[in-house]
């Protein structure tokens, strides 16, 4: 008797997303990972909407991107990135560097109330003055805050800025509903790109973190360095021609003062060198008895 073979039929959903993620690794150079953490549907939507002709981002069910890309071939690192895909994830397939991706993601964030157990991420200070807070039972809240207060025109006054969680704290159910109370915001949240591939290179999270600051700090001492560096040697650049002529001119002034070569550019330096010769010469013939006739 034949063997009946069961045919598994995959909602449409699926099947779109399947052949979907086939073909757009083809299309793109980067593919970059994001785990959803703390992710708002309100900022996904703004980020499509944005960048809606540079960047694919797409929301995907795990098991059906990896094997929809065990059937994608030619693609370096596509299978370390298949690796990577635990939890909530959304890909995105684009021509832009992971590193211009990250940056142009973090300039996207926003700032969440915190809840009890979420874990600070920098120091947290509650502002000295008025909160606006009538007197009742948040004061407890202050209490275990350790923010010190006092009752003015009433309404609940912080005395000092206080500093309430350092990074690495665990924020308590207290502390959080009074940050909430004082509209503070303290959780970043927004879209970071853990991991991607970019033609044939692999990035992790950690690789793709440039502190921007440090990096221009970085480029322009290197250029003074170089252009110091240059200017010594007497290599004329673009960049060199000026300092180096400006060096040439004080050395020029410099050689003339000392041979006393006279023109009417190094007179304002050798006459006053000449005179100053001059006085000493005198001072030291008046010191034998000689004197001026």
């Amino acid at each position: 008797m034949a063997q009946v073979v069961k045919r598994t039929s995959y909602p449409k959903k699926k099947r779109v997303m399947y052949a979907e993620l086939q073909e757009l690794p083809k299309s793109y150079n980067v593919i970059a990972l994001s785990k959803m953490n703390k992710v708002r549907a309100s900022q996904l939507m703004l980020l499509r909407k944005k960048f809606r002709n540079d960047i694919k981002i797409r929301i995907i069910k795990n098991k059906v991107a990896q094997r929809a890309f065990e059937g994608v071939k030619g693609i370096a690192g596509i299978d370390s990135l298949s690796k990577q895909l635990e939890g909530q994830c959304a890909l995105m397939f684009t021509n832009i560097s992971p590193f211009k991706l990250n940056l142009i993601f973090g300039q996207n964030k926003i700032f969440l109330a915190a809840k009890g157990g979420d874990i600070a991420t920098k120091e947290i200070i509650v502002p000295a003055g008025n909160t606006g807070l009538v007197p009742g039972p948040v004061l407890s809240e202050f209490k275990v805050g350790n923010v010190p207060t006092k009752i003015d025109q009433g309404t609940i006054w912080v005395n000092k800025d206080t500093v309430v969680a350092k990074p690495g704290d665990v924020i308590s159910t207290q502390l959080a509903s009074l940050m909430s109370k004082l509209n503070i915001k303290p959780i970043e949240a927004g879209i970071a790109v853990n991991f991607a591939i970019a033609e044939g290179l692999i990035f992790k999270e950690a690789d793709l973190r440039i502190n921007l600051a440090e990096y221009r700090d970085e480029l322009v001492r290197s250029f003074q360095q170089a252009l110091a560096l240059a200017t010594e040697a007497g290599y004329m650049t673009p960049e060199t021609v000026k300092p180096l002529l400006v060096k040439a001119q004080q050395h020029a002034k410099s050689l003339a003062a000392e041979s006393g070569y006279v023109t009417p550019e190094t007179a304002d330096f050798v006459l006053p060198r000449a005179q100053s010769k001059a006085k000493a010469v005198a001072g030291e013939a008046k010191k034998k008895g000689y004197t001026a006739q």
